[in-house]
């Protein structure tokens, strides 16, 4: 459990004192530089404009579960629930990404949306976007980071796309909608706090959103985009 992924991730937490330091290792020094103020540059960090942050309250709680919990732990309505990643060697990127984003969103507090361009076993290439935190809750991730299946995105995805077959679909998940009729491009819409996501790489991806590429030596090409969901 100690060397797990998500324990690292979490155990992160107890080496801040404060909500403060926690921010400070998100502002960089050119953030300073431009900003010529800490504290503007800690609020500008807090609202989500430098990603998905944490806020004081989740921070506290997470740092207070983490110092009293085992690793790979969180509880959901006061059940312990043991996280997929937990206590797994994880050497690719694409696997550690997801293990590190697991806890958040299974517990409502980040949406991620994963894109996956890669061939299936008929060796056609396909692409999608999955709703990461609608997979866990439907589908036993163990597998996956074990490496025993392969993730591939579906026709029951939020989008999928056959290159081959040209065949094509879309839907709205319980987390987000799928917005179509944008000049700009497709768009997903989270269906919690109605936050826009860009899915524009040469655009933000939007408010409290974030746009991450990952080399994977297990995918043709992966990118995280990440949303801190908003109680509204």
């Amino acid at each position: 459990m100690e060397n797990s992924s998500v324990g690292r991730f979490y155990n992160t937490l107890t080496k801040f004192k404060v909500y403060e330091d926690y921010l400070d290792s998100k502002v960089t020094p050119l953030d300073l530089f431009y900003l010529q103020s800490r504290e503007l540059a800690r609020k500008l960090v807090e609202h989500g404009h430098k990603g998905p942050v944490l806020s004081r309250q989740d921070f506290q709680e997470r740092k207070a579960a983490a110092q009293a919990k085992p690793s790979g732990v969180f509880y959901s309505c006061s059940r312990a629930v043991i996280l997929a990643s937990a206590g797994k060697e994880l050497k690719d990127n694409f696997l550690k990404a997801l293990a590190e984003r697991e806890e958040a969103n299974r517990s409502g507090k980040m949406t991620s949306i994963i894109f996956i361009r890669d061939y299936n076993p008929l060796g056609q290439e396909v692409s999608g976007y999955i709703d990461y935190a609608h997979r866990l809750k439907t589908q036993d991730f163990e597998p996956y980071f074990s490496e025993r299946k392969r993730l591939m995105p579906g026709r029951s995805d939020l989008c999928y796309y056959n290159w081959r077959t040209q065949v094509s679909s879309s839907n709205s998940s319980s987390n987000f909608q799928v917005v179509y009729d944008d000049p700009g491009g497709l768009l997903f819409r989270n269906k919690k706090d109605k936050k826009i996501l860009n899915l524009d790489p040469w655009s933000g991806p939007g408010e409290a959103s974030s746009r991450t590429l990952l080399q994977s030596d297990l995918y043709v090409h992966v990118v995280l985009f990440d949303h801190a969901v908003r109680a509204v």
